[in-house]
């Protein structure tokens, strides 16, 4: 018999794996979410770049600067959506507000999660919601739905509603290349086969008005391409010709097909190796 109640005890405990420990968040400022088992693993280093070298998107720095230090002291602040062209420092600037705010001394902790686990992220909530003392910014990046994808749901509780809410002490972040994270196709396809086209639109589009901020990011013109390049030759102490640095940048985002922040990273990771600066 007892042999009997030890084999079930341990089939229950594997239906109901015991709650997950909340950490005390003093290992790192940065965490992912896992699911499956559940566990916030620490990121010792974040990869971003300053607020300073983010050009061009002064107006998405500054709104977004100061709703992230609004929610790390305390008070109200809204949940951001930033949408727009590829390459433009959408999630640089997600990292690089929170490390201001990290900077100031705030208990501001990042946490990322991926779009596939947004199925999960009702048992993150309760984690994070039990450490109190911590302030948490939720960042999924690169977020957007497909015709036939359900995990848009979960994150409708997230932003509003559902019978316990978000906790107060967490705010979430997404980029997207999309405005309304749905295809426009999706949706217009939507609009055409559905019986109530309004309702099926509806449905869809109604995510991205959950979101208190929309910070739009449009391509750079070629001097704001050029003012990047020459922000990231004066932090990293690169010394060149400016008409040489001119004609390679110009060069270099011809044979990309265009100009963004990203691109302009690139070059200067090139010119950087060229002239032997590490980066």
């Amino acid at each position: 018999m007892p042999d009997t109640l030890r084999r079930i005890a341990e089939a229950l405990e594997r239906l109901a794996p015991p709650p997950v420990p909340v950490p005390d968040f003093s290992d790192a400022g940065a965490y992912v979410w896992h699911p499956d088992p559940d566990r916030l693993e620490p990121v010792d280093t974040v990869a971003r770049v300053d607020l300073v070298q983010l050009i061009g998107i002064d107006r998405a720095k500054r709104i977004l600067l100061d709703n992230t230090l609004q929610f790390a002291r305390g008070f109200g602040a809204n949940n951001a959506l930033l949408w727009g062209a590829r390459g433009m420092g959408k999630s640089s600037l997600v990292k690089a507000v929170h490390a201001e705010a990290v900077a100031l001394g705030l208990p501001l902790v990042l946490v990322e999660i991926a779009r596939d686990d947004l199925g999960s992220v009702g048992r993150l909530l309760a984690i994070l919601g039990n450490a109190s003392d911590k302030r948490f910014l939720l960042f999924s990046d690169d977020l957007s739905f497909s015709h036939d994808d359900t995990q848009y749901k979960s994150l409708k509780a997230v932003l509003d509603g559902g019978i316990s809410g978000r906790p107060g002490n967490v705010i979430l972040y997404a980029t997207s290349n999309r405005r309304h994270l749905m295809p426009r196709d999706m949706i217009d396809n939507e609009r055409a086969t559905a019986i109530h086209p309004g309702e099926a639109v509806e449905e869809k589009v109604s995510l991205s008005d959950r979101f208190g901020l929309w910070l739009g990011f449009h391509p750079c013109s070629q001097d704001e391409y050029l003012a990047m390049i020459d922000g990231y030759c004066a932090a990293y102490g690169l010394s060149i010709d400016p008409a040489v640095l001119r004609a390679e940048a110009v060069e270099w985002q011809a044979t990309r097909g265009g100009r963004s922040g990203r691109v302009a990273w690139q070059f200067f990771t090139d010119l950087a190796g060229r002239h032997g600066v590490a980066v």
